[in-house]
């Protein structure tokens, strides 16, 4: 959100693509390099978790960051990958050790016959168990971007953005899209939900004659 706000007083680069999916980025690297510089310079919420996770806590835990083995419950296999590239590690330690596909973790619980109706609830851990509304829709396709929007309108203007109102793209599947005003001005967004249709909006009349601002 504040590299959003960054660029909407600098006038751009736009649009800004928001960086938070691996097969999102390694296809900018591929078909669209003109655009990296696009990208937010942001680490996904995973890599952000572990290098928190690897510096943060090691100090409010007073132990050793060596100590740390971080692993995350993804939903796409992407992930793995994401974990696994080179730059994505802090003074030798890898952010992200481990990576369980959603699927992987069903088989586990399965296995492990745990009832998790029969299981008490309890509350998240301390040192890192603070979660927000913004956070919880990181998981939803658009959910990254909306989350910076409301905080962006919040930071710009003091105020909480209203309900997106979205429009389908006619003649392209899965993209839709949507205008929202920060600080007077009107800024066009759009939302694409799958790799296929990715390559269709990029390639399309309407990404070049519309002026997108947030991707």
């Amino acid at each position: 959100a504040t590299e959003l706000v960054q660029r909407i007083k600098a006038g751009g680069p736009f649009p800004m693509f928001t960086s938070c999916c691996p097969a999102w980025v390694r296809q900018v690297e591929n078909y669209y390099p003109k655009f990296l510089e696009n990208l937010s310079s942001a680490k996904s919420p995973q890599q952000i978790f572990g290098t928190a996770s690897k510096t943060y806590y090691p100090q409010v835990a007073d132990i050793d960051p060596k100590r740390v083995f971080t692993v995350t419950i993804m939903p796409c296999t992407a992930k793995k990958y994401e974990a696994d590239r080179p730059e994505m590690e802090n003074n030798g330690l890898r952010n992200i050790d481990a990576v369980i596909t959603t699927r992987e973790l069903a088989k586990m619980i399965k296995d492990a016959k745990i009832d998790f109706a029969k299981l008490e609830d309890s509350e998240a851990d301390p040192a890192m168990g603070e979660y927000t509304g913004a956070g919880a829709i990181f998981g939803a396709t658009g959910g990254v971007m909306e989350a910076a929007l409301r905080s962006a309108k919040d930071f710009v203007e003091g105020k909480d953005l209203e309900n997106i109102e979205y429009e389908q793209v006619r003649g392209l599947a899965g993209i839709k899209e949507a205008t929202v005003e920060i600080g007077g001005e009107s800024y066009n967004i759009a939302v694409i939900n799958g790799a296929s249709n990715v390559f269709s909006f990029m390639n399309s009349d309407n990404f070049d004659k519309k002026k997108y601002h947030f991707i």
